[in-house]
């Protein structure tokens, strides 16, 4: 039986590659310069971490919102792209992207997807954040056995929902932002909130471990420092308490309904190492006046890229989404002279000027 016959690929200006929050401003940016785009993305929502991993957690350096939870802020970036009718491809991991070179393809690029999607794009944009990502687990005998208890039971390696911790007596292992930023919130709702760490310094935002030591010294977070992780106790029924030694010798036992260890996340950026692009320890070298990836019409914003004095921040993955969109539109029209207008000016489809 002959096998059947390919379907011709969809058609797109821009491809984006990765639906975080940087992958939905870049829709914007290349909306406000009527490109179209189609964004695909492994998971099956468009959020990136921010959704999967910390919905509920607030962010504070989003210009103009002294604090906004990240759930929130996907939806109105979500919102933002909307006028622009971006098409989703969720739930599937982008493993091809080969440059064309038939008659009257020339310049333009083609993704397939883990589903067999195929995607025809003018330009592309990687917007894929930390690639496929997984927390770092502590190693800790008989960890496994408490995990997958359930939103506030036993071992967590995320917050959903800042309510499953109501009531609870939680330890948090961490010394970054996600550690801090969950001391200062759970400590609204939880029992007890203790935070153990191998030395007092924390690397997270001054602002927010000045909150934290202030409820420390209010009682409200006890800060168990300098102690590492040594052992869990617990059964079938789940976790009673965990374990914490120094390095001179000395051991606590803490009592605990669940533990939160935020040791950061594990990053791969599977397929994409295989594009032909400058790889940097799982980051992308672009050139940072255009965005550009090395080939033409690619372009790499957010976590996922890397160039002297980038700094891991959305806002300024705001900005570079804003570059790569104005590059691709070059790429795309280059013999069109462009005249640049505010959005005030501009507005949106849809919206009053």
């Amino acid at each position: 039986m002959p096998n059947a016959p390919i379907s011709p690929p969809l058609t797109t200006d821009v491809a984006i590659i990765g639906a975080g929050p940087v992958g939905l401003f870049a829709i914007f940016e290349c909306g406000m310069l009527k490109l179209n785009c189609h964004v695909i993305d492994a998971l099956d929502e468009v959020g990136g971490q921010l959704s999967a991993l910390y919905p509920e957690k607030p962010i504070y350096d989003i210009p103009g919102y002294p604090a906004i939870l990240a759930g929130e802020l996907v939806s109105m970036l979500e919102a933002q792209s909307q006028p622009f009718a971006p098409t989703y491809h969720l739930g599937q991991q982008v493993t091809g992207l080969e440059a064309q070179d038939a008659p009257g393809k020339e310049g333009r690029w083609l993704l397939t997807t883990t589903k067999d999607t195929r995607i025809d794009a003018g330009a592309v944009i990687i917007a894929a954040g930390v690639g496929a990502f997984g927390p770092n687990r502590p190693p800790l005998d008989g960890i496994q056995a408490f995990e997958g208890m359930g939103p506030g039971q036993g071992v967590n390696y995320l917050v959903k929902r800042r309510d499953d911790f109501r009531d609870k007596k939680v330890v948090i292992a961490g010394g970054g932002d996600s550690a801090v930023d969950w001391a200062v919130s759970l400590s609204e709702v939880a029992e007890s909130v203790k935070v153990v760490h191998r030395r007092p310094k924390f690397r997270a935002a001054p602002e927010t471990v000045e909150k934290m030591k202030a409820l420390a010294d209010g009682g409200n977070v006890e800060l168990v420092v300098p102690y590492q992780l040594a052992g869990l106790e617990g059964d079938a029924d789940g976790l009673s308490a965990v374990q914490v030694a120094d390095l001179d010798g000395n051991s606590r036992t803490l009592e605990a309904d669940v533990l939160l260890p935020f040791f950061g996340l594990s990053q791969n950026i599977g397929p994409i190492a295989e594009w032909g692009l400058e790889i940097d320890h799982n980051h992308i070298i672009v050139e940072p006046g255009t965005m550009g990836a090395g080939p033409a019409g690619v372009y790499g914003v957010g976590d996922i890229i890397t160039y002297p004095g980038k700094l891991k921040l959305i806002l300024m993955g705001f900005s570079e989404a804003a570059v790569a969109a104005h590059s691709a539109r070059d790429h795309l029209h280059p013999d069109e002279a462009y005249h640049f207008e505010h959005s005030t000016t501009a507005g949106v489809p849809g919206s009053a000027k």
